[in-house]
């Protein structure tokens, strides 16, 4: 149907989108300017790792961009559970009936042909009762639930199929399982019936909306999974996007690949990345294919869910297991620099060209070296109970770490008395969210096919029973200060009054309380370095591991750096990641404010996650605005390199005020980038890559002093230098002194000209 200003789609649309902010801690879109403005389109996401929460994201991120009503296709067998069948009708979308959700056990067992793989013989079965042609047959979990479509019901005990049971591997697979069940004295194997579904009239209602220039989200992988690779695509999206061209030739249909990253995604105040990929045009060659049938029909499908998966593959990140996900961030975290601050979605980039070369070249010795260095320091990690992003900052113990320690801890008091209230008013929240999902995901698991721990329906479950039992909640709370408002005698009014106050009030009372509890686990997970380095004995081990990371950082730089030019062709050793898209913050770090994510006072613009900031910066120097002689415990000028809490446990925090890219120059000295990595230990990192052969920049003149590149400025044209030092020593002097002259007798030479210069300007 066309796009309408239909009041319930927005009404929708505002509701998640306060769920979402109080659910997730960052939603960060990236490449929202592929979203088509106009037109026919269709959003493909992937992967379909957080089952309701997927289309939800996907259609917040649509509407805040272009004001588009994504019309979902969803379950029939979810639409009509109560709350997700009301919430999908309110949001318009599409029910889809799928022969899985209806499957039933077949009675008695089967076994395959000797001499036919399409030929199926049962034991005590009821084939011509029970099947009919076009119905498919489901084998059991444990060998990879194949699949094969009913051609032919021959008798009661015999059926032929239309292709053997995951082609010749999975025969293979089936063969041996039934030599198993034979060896253990059992006839064949259980099996499930699926019925025949037929999807015209949902086809129909997408043409329908495709010809009104709507939009149509759909997750090609069929259902939500917790795997760290794609599922096969099911042919419902190339179906769609031929069927409707082919239906009007003027038509041009845009397929848009979305990619949906979850850092954390079954957790509370997690953070993902929504990432929109160049949208497709449909080939018309495919669309003449299409309508032409048969198995030119079958072809054009197939292909054009090839072009789809290709592009997905250029949004998400897609790891053959969740061991080499693991080491990919971990790897990816060694090669991140102390001075970068990458954005979510520079997080995403990084991990998925991370991936794509290791992939590619995990057969060489190097690489293979390399990843069991990798897991071996993620094992120490572990063994320390550290984080990487400790790591560094991990320092020797002394008085001043105790009382950095101190104050963390008073700190982090001062925080959980503040959350304290709202914590205990939503404990009855928290505890039943978390059993159910636990259990629905049980539930979840044991009915499908492809999960494998059921993590994808957590989060989702979480969101629905925290809308069903908050409003009761809270209601309870208002009936209990109205009860207690009548027994201790208050006027009429306020009885009256009471429980509107405690109902309006409770929700706001219950944020703030959320973000004063986000700010104390921050400081509680950087206490762990302070501790560790005050346990007697474990400062060696500290001093292996720091050794360790910065002998790791630098191979894994040197592996990158030798392997990233073989498969990038524009490969850029100073910068591998594409620029932020984001503006850089107008606030700067200091007293209310921090760095950070979203280029604004917080991760949600309140100002709320450490206002206490400014203490840390007077005593402990955690800033830059306290770089200098702000230290009210060692009272010098040495810059102060103790960090500041960090705001998450899996360092995927963006930071749009300061992203860091490396400008290519042969001279160290004229980069124009003053990167705080060269003030710590990971100096030889920072000096390998600015040191990278790559051409010069030449910058253009330009009137302007100074110029922005990627949220950096740096200076252009030509440069007035001051004529002398700052104690009227002639810069010429500098350039005099000979490159082989004796490094001290220079020294010497200098300072005797610096003291005649001070003494002649006090004269």
């Amino acid at each position: 149907m066309a796009k309408q200003n239909h009041l319930s789609y927005d009404v929708a649309m505002l509701f998640w989108r306060i769920v979402t902010q109080i659910f997730f801690r960052e939603v960060r879109p990236r490449g929202a300017f592929n979203i088509p403005r106009m037109g026919p389109a269709i959003f493909v996401g992937a992967p379909h790792n957080n089952q309701f929460l997927d289309p939800l994201l996907l259609s917040l991120e649509v509407y805040k961009e272009s004001h588009r009503h994504v019309q979902f296709l969803t379950a029939a067998k979810s639409m009509r559970r109560k709350a997700v069948g009301f919430f999908s009708r309110l949001m318009e979308s599409i029910p889809v009936s799928r022969a899985a959700d209806s499957a039933s056990p077949g009675t008695g067992t089967l076994r395959l042909s000797p001499d036919d793989p399409c030929l199926v013989l049962g034991v005590g079965t009821r084939f011509t009762s029970e099947f009919s042609p076009r119905m498919q047959i489901l084998l059991p979990k444990s060998i990879g639930s194949l699949l094969a479509e009913v051609v032919e019901v021959i008798s009661d005990t015999e059926l032929r199929v239309k292709r053997e049971f995951g082609g010749e591997k999975g025969t293979a697979k089936v063969r041996d399982k039934l030599a198993e069940l034979e060896a253990e004295g059992k006839a064949g194997l259980e099996f499930k019936k699926l019925p025949f579904v037929d999807q015209q009239e949902m086809y129909r209602y997408v043409y329908e909306c495709l010809q009104n220039n709507g939009s149509i989200g759909i997750f090609p992988e069929g259902g939500s999974h917790d795997r760290t690779d794609l599922l096969p695509l099911k042919a419902g999206v190339s179906v769609m996007a031929l069927g409707a061209m082919a239906n009007n030739p003027k038509l041009r249909v845009k397929i848009v690949p979305v990619g949906l990253s979850y850092f954390h995604a079954h957790r509370f105040r997690s953070r993902a990345v929504v990432e929109f990929g160049t949208a497709l045009d449909v080939p018309d060659e495919l669309v003449e294919m299409f309508k032409q049938g048969g198995d030119k029909k079958r072809e054009a499908v197939q292909k054009f869910l090839n072009l789809v998966f290709d592009a997905l593959k250029t949004v998400t990140v897609r790891a053959p297991d969740y061991d080499t996900l693991m080491m990919i961030q971990a790897a990816r975290r060694l090669y991140k620099t102390p001075g970068q601050h990458m954005t979510l979605g520079q997080v995403v980039e990084l991990n998925r060209r991370l991936l794509e070369g290791y992939i590619t070249f995990k057969d060489e010795p190097r690489v293979d070296k390399l990843r069991k260095d990798v897991l071996k320091y993620n094992r120490l990690l572990r063994d320390l109970g550290l984080r990487d992003h400790q790591v560094p900052r991990a320092k020797k113990a002394s008085w001043k770490t105790l009382g950095l320690l101190t104050y963390r801890i008073l700190l982090l008091l001062a925080w959980a008395v503040l959350a304290l209230p709202g914590s205990i008013l939503n404990a009855p929240i928290f505890i039943t969210a978390s059993i159910l999902s636990r259990r629905k995901a049980k539930e979840a698991l044991a009915e499908s096919t492809v999960k494998i721990a059921g993590r994808d329906v957590l989060a989702t479950w979480k969101v629905l029973i925290s809308l069903g039992v908050a409003p009761v909640l809270y209601g309870f709370y208002a009936f209990l200060a109205t009860f207690l408002a009548i027994r201790a005698n208050f006027p009429l009014q306020w009885r009256l009054m009471t429980p509107f106050i405690v109902a309006s009030t409770l929700p706001f009372m219950n944020y703030a309380a959320l973000k004063f509890g986000e700010a104390g686990f921050d400081v509680l997970k950087s206490l762990n370095p302070l501790i560790i380095a005050l346990v007697p004995g474990q400062q060696r081990s500290l001093n292996k591991l720091k050794a360790m990371r910065t002998q790791l950082s630098n191979e894994v730089a040197d592996v990158i750096n030798d392997f990233g030019p073989k498969l990038y062709t524009d490969f850029d050793g100073f910068r591998m990641l594409p620029s932020a898209a984001a503006p850089p913050s107008s606030g700067q770090p200091g007293i209310w404010r921090r760095k950070s994510s979203t280029g604004a006072v917080d991760a949600q613009g309140l100002g709320l996650t450490h206002p206490m900031t400014w203490i840390d910066e007077r005593l402990f120097g955690w800033s830059r605005s306290a770089r200098r002689g702000t230290s009210a415990w060692s009272g010098n000028d040495e810059v102060s390199r103790i960090g500041t809490p960090e705001d998450t446990d899996d360092e995927d925090a963006g930071d749009y005020d300061n992203v860091i890219g490396y400008l290519p120059t042969h001279d160290d000295s004229t980069t124009g980038i003053n990167s705080r990595s060269r003030t710590n230990s990971y100096a030889n990192l920072q000096k390998l890559r600015l040191h990278s052969t790559a051409p010069p920049v030449v910058a253009s003149a330009v009137e302007s002093p100074t110029a922005e590149l990627d949220g950096i400025h740096f200076r252009q044209g030509h440069r007035n230098r001051r004529p002398s030092l700052s104690n009227n020593v002639p810069v010429d002097v500098l350039a005099t002194v000979d490159p082989e002259e004796n490094f001290v007798t220079a020294t010497d030479t200098l300072n005797d000209d610096m003291r005649r210069g001070r003494n002649k300007h006090q004269e």
